[in-house]
């Protein structure tokens, strides 16, 4: 009976402080949403409607359509106090609810309420958190635009999304595609290396996030993967900089069109100057991979994809978190880093638009207390949070993402730290790209239009062809592909009901006339809720895993598919399959449709795949396809005919 008494009083404490933190919670969102006046009314002066943003009852310059942009954002800005200026500066990332009504909860990814981030912290920038369906998605975004509204002067909410249109299921960097159209990897976009396809896919993603209220994408991500280790790779178009750059422009023009305006999707391009060239392939999201270095002299190797972003007119920029080791740059992050930003970026190549960190560089994650993930301040980690906020705005930096902390900015500005004019020069660029996309004359979105839009039929289709463009047959042993349907199969890492439309399935690889794997690009496990989800570390199979790949080539005649999120080092499996496909993001059906015949493989290797882990040990970090004898080179590719 003791332990029933324990059990019983502790299950009713913890309903006690549950119930406790709920109406802490409701009373805070109540002394938030108290901040907050009436909605916008719409007005009729001068001949024409106008939303009253800052409910005065006249036309404002700023609420007027008809004047000149500059113009607005300068009648705007005069409104503002500091308050609201600071609020600018935070790009933050938001929960939506599944239901699309607003979120009042916290989590690791998203630390604050959408209550206190607009009322109370006067933020209107924010990153995407869930991907509840289309209908839901438009209707939460007009509650928070609604929200919006109901602020002193108004100023319209833009949403940004990582990628949302692939298969990476990793929330520090992209999204799975769920309701929207799934393409491949930009690893396999640039396999196919056809820029009027990657112009109709970033059109066909534009249309996507218009209708749900997405306005900024946290991407294309450009950086060179002259690192195979690299935990990044599948998120770049590969390693050599002629084709990234030709990717690029198309990617940006069929995103952002040939010149930003109310249909566009603003391009947050990153990671500049290029975070390939990470040491020893670890990722800066970790304080052991901190360091950027470039043993071949290759730092302006990593500027050409830029380059071209610039001619394309990428709106906005986004550094890394590393720091260069070794160059003629600053040993800092390069957010925080005045040579890199205002002297490489900002004076000699004339970027004016707007810079944002990446996420988490000032203030370290905390949640309740019981989880903490520090601030990527490399290289200034000595540093307050105050000083390193101060640092990457002296830095030429616009907007810190993943941060709140709009009240730092206000004390450094009264403190006589910064000068509110330098706080006016980032506030007008995020101002200016508002008005441009059209966000203060009509924020609102169609929820009947999303629903409509995201994953059409001729979307989807669109996605499923590229993929089986993607994919790169690079082996084909004595012809052995493609298979004649009806043959009996033995699949892993295939559902069975996908592959028994190709042949029949059978339960033992020796009752098999073949057996085909599907396997992952190996990597190392690792501990860390972010880690957990980054494949880093060696690049060839190991131990038991590695002993049934092999032992099941060596019953039966094997097609081994391999899902190339990063280059794989398989001297072994390559030797001894029947044939060797890989892709960079795939369904089933598309890569047994290549296996069978029913589409000819055409694509070709956007890296080098290395032959040993040695030769990637030995090769150079910001050197392209410069491993010894590598086991297929940057550009292999076969076809059936």
């Amino acid at each position: 009976m003791t332990i029933i008494y324990i059990l019983v009083s502790l299950l009713l404490i913890i309903g006690v402080f549950y119930l406790a933190q709920q109406i802490k919670s409701n009373l805070e969102t109540r002394r938030f949403m108290g901040l907050l006046g009436s909605e916008a009314p719409t007005l009729e002066q001068d001949g024409i409607q106008f939303r009253d943003l800052n409910k005065n009852g006249k036309l404002d310059i700023y609420e007027d359509p008809r004047r000149p942009i500059e113009e607005r954002v300068q009648d705007l800005l005069s409104q503002m106090t500091l308050e609201e200026k600071a609020g600018m500066l935070f790009h933050a990332a938001l929960n939506v609810s599944k239901d699309g009504t607003l979120s009042e909860k916290k989590n690791l990814l998203s630390r604050i309420k959408t209550s206190e981030a607009v009322a109370s912290k006067k933020l209107n920038h924010f990153n995407l958190m869930g991907t509840p369906k289309p209908r839901l998605l438009a209707e939460w975004h007009n509650r928070l635009q609604k929200l919006a509204e109901r602020t002193r002067l108004g100023i319209p909410v833009t949403i940004s999304t990582d990628p949302r249109h692939h298969f990476t299921n990793n929330p520090a960097t992209s999204f799975l595609a769920t309701h929207f159209s799934a393409w491949p990897e930009p690893s396999g976009l640039a396999a196919i290396d056809d820029e009027k396809l990657v112009q109709e896919f970033a059109d066909i993603a534009r249309q996507e996030y218009l209708a749900v209220g997405i306005r900024i994408g946290l991407h294309p991500q450009i950086d060179l993967a002259t690192e195979p280790r690299w935990t990044r790779v599948n998120g770049t178009f590969g390693e050599d900089a002629e084709l990234t750059s030709k990717m690029v422009k198309a990617y940006i023009r069929g995103f952002q069109g040939e010149k930003l305006g109310p249909q566009s999707i603003a391009c947050m391009t990153k990671h500049f100057p290029g975070g390939g060239p990470q040491k020893d392939g670890e990722d800066p999201h970790f304080e052991y991979g901190r360091e950027q270095v470039y043993p071949g002299n290759n730092f302006d190797y990593h500027l050409k994809p830029f380059e071209a972003a610039f001619e394309a007119g990428t709106s906005q920029i986004m550094p890394y978190y590393g720091m260069p080791v070794g160059t003629q740059y600053e040993e800092k992050g390069f957010s925080f880093n005045k040579s890199v930003i205002t002297g490489l970026l900002r004076e000699k190549y004339g970027f004016d638009g707007v810079v944002c960190t990446d996420w988490g560089l000032v203030s370290d994650a905390n949640l309740f207390g019981l989880i903490s993930f520090p601030a990527r301040a490399w290289g200034v980690e000595h540093l307050s949070v105050p000083e390193r906020a101060q640092l990457i705005l002296e830095a030429g930096v616009d907007q810190f993402g993943g941060e709140f902390i709009p009240e730092v900015i206000v004390d450094l500005v009264r403190g006589g730290k910064l000068s509110e004019s330098r706080i006016d020069v980032s506030v007008r660029r995020l101002l200016k790209e508002k008005f441009v996309m059209g966000l203060f004359d009509q924020p609102y979105i169609d929820p009947d239009l999303a629903e409509q839009t995201v994953g059409r039929a001729d979307f989807k289709a669109a996605g499923l062809l590229a993929q089986r463009k993607s994919i790169v047959l690079l082996k084909n042993d004595s012809k052995a592909l493609p298979l004649k349907p009806g043959k009996k199969i033995y699949v892993e890492g295939i559902k069975k009901e996908i592959a028994s439309q190709y042949g029949t399935v059978v339960s033992k690889p020796e009752d098999a006339d073949f057996a085909i794997l599907r396997l992952q690009a190996p990597y190392e496990k690792r501990k860390g809720i972010i880690e957990r989800f980054m494949h880093a570390g060696d690049l060839d199979f190991k131990g038991k895993q590695k002993e049934h790949i092999l032992d099941i080539l060596k019953r039966v005649p094997t097609v081994v598919d391999i899902y190339l999120d990063r280059p794989a080092v398989i001297p072994e499996i390559a030797e001894k399959c029947a044939g060797l496909v890989a892709n960079f993001g795939c369904e089933d059906a598309a890569v047994l449709d290549v296996i069978f015949g029913k589409f000819n493989p055409g694509g070709k290797l956007p890296f080098e795949m290395p032959s040993s882990m040695e030769a990637v040990r030995k090769q150079k970090e910001d050197v392209p396809y410069d491993s010894e004898n590598p086991l297929f080179p940057f550009g292999h590719g076969l076809r059936y005919s």
